[in-house]
């Protein structure tokens, strides 16, 4: 730091202080710091910066389905989140949700010297485990926990499936099925009771419940299922890659999207918007989740815990997947059976 001083012409606080961030340094003194550190090669010594702050400046991040779109898309918003506050993330994905491997990893973390804990919380079984986690460092959940120790973010997936069921109703859908997500997940529980709820104020049924396991096979093993059956004119997928699947399913069945059945997908993936036709679907909003995670446990890190709890809302996009129900003679068929139990 005294080189980069040197060769900038200011003094070792100065340098220090655009090293932290400090908000009082002109643009120009700035740049002649940031200059002199890419010329000199700089690099922060944290141990020694551990040592005086008694800080590793490193979050903790624990999760499991990292295959799937939504933990792996909220763990990315974290990092991002992390890394504009000058913190490091220690990644730890358990391949099996079990209450001894998510204590080997909370003690993993404790090891490195943690300065806090994220922990992403899609599965029933790990919420359950964290009610007897005892910790010496903060700790904030993604997702619902229950537990008042803990500061948490959630997103409204009872709203998003609302959302996506309401958005079926208006366009004129009376036969309404949904496609979840698998058992002991708490984002698909949660979206199964939004897709009830929205379709009990509207009077419709709702009989028609595929249960898959966020793939795009398991999707188009329902879609064959349901373009089989005929007794619904729209579908409302847990996640886009099941759409997918459906989508597939649809069209080998001779059924054509949106004309003779409406599809809705949930998680706007990047190539949601680029499908045959470009699907509707509800966004999460994953960069703002993280973010408010990261800002939560910082605030508790610096002030104590405050047990808050923040909700973000999604919305839905309308792409071309839906549309109002046909009156051809084929989705009269289909409107006859609704209401009926969906078959085998």
């Amino acid at each position: 730091m005294e080189d980069v001083a040197r060769l900038a012409g200011v003094s070792h606080q100065t340098v220090s202080r655009v090293l932290n961030a400090y908000p009082y340094v002109s643009l120009r003194t700035r740049k002649r710091v940031e200059k002199a550190i890419a010329e000199l090669g700089y690099r922060r010594n944290t141990a020694a910066r551990s040592l005086v702050t008694r800080r590793s400046q490193t979050i903790g991040v624990l999760s499991s389905g990292m295959s799937e779109y939504g933990p792996a898309n909220t763990l990315l918003g974290i990092q991002q989140a992390a890394r504009s506050e000058g913190y490091s993330v220690s990644m730890a994905s358990l391949n099996e949700v079990t209450p001894a491997a998510i204590a080997d990893a909370l003690e993993y973390f404790m090891m490195q010297a943690v300065d806090g804990i994220i922990v992403i919380v899609p599965h029933e079984m790990m919420s359950e485990s964290l009610r007897t986690v005892e910790l010496s460092v903060p700790l904030a959940v993604v997702g619902s926990c229950e537990d008042e120790r803990f500061s948490g973010v959630a997103v409204n997936q009872w709203m998003g499936a609302r959302l996506a069921v309401q958005h079926l109703v208006e366009l004129g859908h009376t036969a309404i099925a949904h496609l979840s997500g698998p058992p002991g997940w708490i984002d698909a529980a949660a979206r199964i009771d939004g897709w009830r709820y929205a379709l009990a104020r509207a009077g419709l049924p709702d009989s028609a419940l595929v249960q898959g396991d966020w793939s795009a096979e398991s999707g188009y093993r329902a879609g064959l299922k349901l373009a089989a059956c005929r007794n619904v004119t729209a579908l409302f997928a847990a996640n886009d890659q099941m759409a997918l699947g459906a989508l597939r399913a649809f069209s080998e069945a001779g059924l054509r999207v949106p004309s003779d059945i409406s599809v809705v997908g949930y998680d706007d993936q990047p190539e949601a918007a680029y499908l045959i036709p470009p699907l509707t679907t509800i966004s999460q909003g994953f960069k703002e989740l993280g973010a408010r995670c990261l800002q939560m446990l910082l605030a508790d890190m610096t002030n104590g815990h405050s047990s808050g709890d923040l909700t973000v809302n999604p919305w839905l996009i309308a792409r071309s997947s839906t549309t109002r129900p046909s009156t051809s003679a084929k989705v009269q068929h289909i409107c006859q059976g609704a209401g009926q139990p969906l078959c085998g």
